[in-house]
Protein backbone atom coordinates (compact mmCIF):
# COMPACT_ATOMS: atom_id res chain seq x y z
CA UNK A 1 0.00 0.00 0.00
CA UNK A 2 2.76 2.42 0.94
CA UNK A 3 4.57 1.65 -2.30
CA UNK A 4 1.47 2.50 -4.41
CA UNK A 5 1.02 5.82 -2.62
CA UNK A 6 4.65 6.63 -3.18
CA UNK A 7 4.32 5.67 -6.84
CA UNK A 8 1.23 7.92 -7.21
CA UNK A 9 3.03 10.80 -5.51
CA UNK A 10 5.94 10.50 -7.93
CA UNK A 11 3.82 10.35 -11.11
CA UNK A 12 4.17 14.11 -11.52
CA UNK A 13 7.93 13.63 -11.67
CA UNK A 14 7.94 10.95 -14.38
CA UNK A 15 9.43 12.13 -17.66
CA UNK A 16 6.68 10.43 -19.67
CA UNK A 17 4.05 12.47 -17.79
CA UNK A 18 5.57 15.86 -18.63
CA UNK A 19 4.06 18.10 -21.29
CA UNK A 20 7.25 20.16 -21.50
CA UNK A 21 9.50 17.28 -22.53
CA UNK A 22 7.84 16.25 -25.82
CA UNK A 23 7.59 19.95 -26.74
CA UNK A 24 11.29 20.40 -26.01
CA UNK A 25 12.31 17.20 -27.83
CA UNK A 26 10.17 18.05 -30.88
CA UNK A 27 11.55 21.58 -31.00
CA UNK A 28 15.10 20.23 -30.94
CA UNK A 29 14.27 17.65 -33.62
CA UNK A 30 12.73 20.29 -35.88
CA UNK A 31 15.59 22.76 -35.38
CA UNK A 32 18.10 19.98 -36.12
CA UNK A 33 16.15 19.18 -39.30
CA UNK A 34 16.38 22.84 -40.34
CA UNK A 35 20.16 23.00 -39.78
CA UNK A 36 21.41 21.40 -43.03
CA UNK A 37 18.75 23.18 -45.10
CA UNK A 38 19.62 26.58 -43.61
CA UNK A 39 23.36 25.95 -43.93
CA UNK A 40 22.95 26.47 -47.69
CA UNK A 41 21.74 30.02 -46.93
CA UNK A 42 24.41 30.55 -44.26
CA UNK A 43 21.71 31.02 -41.60
CA UNK A 44 21.09 29.53 -38.18
CA UNK A 45 17.53 28.76 -37.13
CA UNK A 46 17.34 31.94 -35.02
CA UNK A 47 18.64 34.00 -37.94
CA UNK A 48 16.07 32.34 -40.21
CA UNK A 49 13.09 33.16 -37.98
CA UNK A 50 14.44 36.71 -37.66
CA UNK A 51 14.55 36.96 -41.45
CA UNK A 52 11.00 35.59 -41.67
CA UNK A 53 9.80 38.56 -39.61
CA UNK A 54 11.98 40.94 -41.63
CA UNK A 55 10.52 39.68 -44.92
CA UNK A 56 7.08 40.49 -43.50
CA UNK A 57 7.89 43.85 -41.90
CA UNK A 58 10.93 45.18 -43.85
CA UNK A 59 11.63 47.73 -41.09
CA UNK A 60 10.94 47.13 -37.39
CA UNK A 61 11.99 48.29 -33.93
CA UNK A 62 14.29 45.75 -32.29
CA UNK A 63 12.01 45.73 -29.23
CA UNK A 64 9.06 44.70 -31.43
CA UNK A 65 11.20 42.09 -33.19
CA UNK A 66 12.11 40.61 -29.78
CA UNK A 67 8.42 40.40 -28.89
CA UNK A 68 7.51 38.73 -32.19
CA UNK A 69 10.24 36.10 -31.71
CA UNK A 70 9.75 35.59 -27.95
CA UNK A 71 13.44 36.44 -27.46
CA UNK A 72 15.14 38.90 -25.14
CA UNK A 73 17.43 41.58 -26.55
CA UNK A 74 20.50 39.82 -25.11
CA UNK A 75 19.73 36.81 -27.30
CA UNK A 76 18.65 38.73 -30.39
CA UNK A 77 21.39 41.41 -30.43
CA UNK A 78 24.19 39.05 -31.60
CA UNK A 79 21.82 37.55 -34.20
CA UNK A 80 21.08 41.01 -35.60
CA UNK A 81 24.78 41.92 -35.50
CA UNK A 82 25.62 38.83 -37.58
CA UNK A 83 22.80 39.49 -40.07
CA UNK A 84 24.06 43.08 -40.44
CA UNK A 85 27.62 41.81 -40.97
CA UNK A 86 26.27 39.51 -43.70
CA UNK A 87 24.67 42.54 -45.35
CA UNK A 88 21.12 41.24 -44.90
CA UNK A 89 19.96 43.90 -42.41
CA UNK A 90 20.90 47.44 -41.44
CA UNK A 91 20.56 48.78 -37.91
CA UNK A 92 19.79 52.46 -37.26
CA UNK A 93 18.36 54.81 -34.63
CA UNK A 94 14.79 55.96 -35.10
CA UNK A 95 14.74 59.58 -36.27
CA UNK A 96 11.75 60.56 -34.12
CA UNK A 97 13.04 58.87 -30.96
CA UNK A 98 16.76 58.13 -30.82
CA UNK A 99 16.24 55.69 -27.91
CA UNK A 100 14.55 53.31 -30.35
CA UNK A 101 16.80 51.16 -32.52
CA UNK A 102 15.34 49.74 -35.71
CA UNK A 103 16.52 47.20 -38.23
CA UNK A 104 15.61 47.22 -41.89
CA UNK A 105 15.95 44.74 -44.68
CA UNK A 106 18.62 45.40 -47.30
CA UNK A 107 18.34 44.53 -50.99
CA UNK A 108 20.59 41.52 -50.32
CA UNK A 109 18.26 40.48 -47.47
CA UNK A 110 15.24 40.81 -49.74
CA UNK A 111 16.99 38.77 -52.46
CA UNK A 112 17.62 35.97 -49.95
CA UNK A 113 13.86 35.56 -49.65
CA UNK A 114 13.78 34.04 -53.15
CA UNK A 115 16.26 31.34 -52.10
CA UNK A 116 14.34 30.74 -48.87
CA UNK A 117 10.98 30.15 -50.58
CA UNK A 118 11.74 26.43 -50.97
CA UNK A 119 12.44 25.90 -47.25
CA UNK A 120 8.85 25.45 -45.95
CA UNK A 121 8.12 22.68 -48.46
CA UNK A 122 11.48 21.00 -47.77
CA UNK A 123 10.68 21.04 -44.05
CA UNK A 124 7.15 19.74 -44.56
CA UNK A 125 8.59 16.83 -46.51
CA UNK A 126 11.43 16.21 -44.06
CA UNK A 127 9.03 16.07 -41.13
CA UNK A 128 5.81 14.64 -42.54
CA UNK A 129 6.42 12.88 -45.87
CA UNK A 130 7.70 9.65 -44.34
CA UNK A 131 4.98 9.55 -41.68
CA UNK A 132 1.61 9.02 -43.36
CA UNK A 133 -0.02 8.94 -39.90
CA UNK A 134 0.73 12.64 -39.36
CA UNK A 135 -1.45 14.54 -41.81
CA UNK A 136 -1.48 18.15 -42.95
CA UNK A 137 -4.60 18.56 -40.80
CA UNK A 138 -2.66 17.21 -37.80
CA UNK A 139 0.09 19.76 -38.46
CA UNK A 140 -2.41 22.63 -38.67
CA UNK A 141 -4.16 21.47 -35.47
CA UNK A 142 -0.82 21.20 -33.68
CA UNK A 143 0.19 24.71 -34.77
CA UNK A 144 -3.16 26.03 -33.54
CA UNK A 145 -2.67 24.35 -30.14
CA UNK A 146 0.93 25.60 -29.83
CA UNK A 147 -0.18 29.14 -30.67
CA UNK A 148 -2.92 28.77 -28.05
CA UNK A 149 -0.21 27.83 -25.53
CA UNK A 150 1.71 30.96 -26.57
CA UNK A 151 -1.54 32.92 -26.38
CA UNK A 152 -1.24 34.05 -30.00
CA UNK A 153 -4.51 34.95 -31.73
Amino acid sequence: MHNNNMQDENQDLCLDNQMCFPLYACARKIINTYAPILKNLDLTYTQYVTMLVMWEEHDIAIKTLCQRLYLDSGTLTPVIKKLCAQGLLEKYRNKTDERIVNVKLTEKGQALKEEAKKIPEMMRCAIFCDDKNFTKEDALALRKLLNKLLKVP
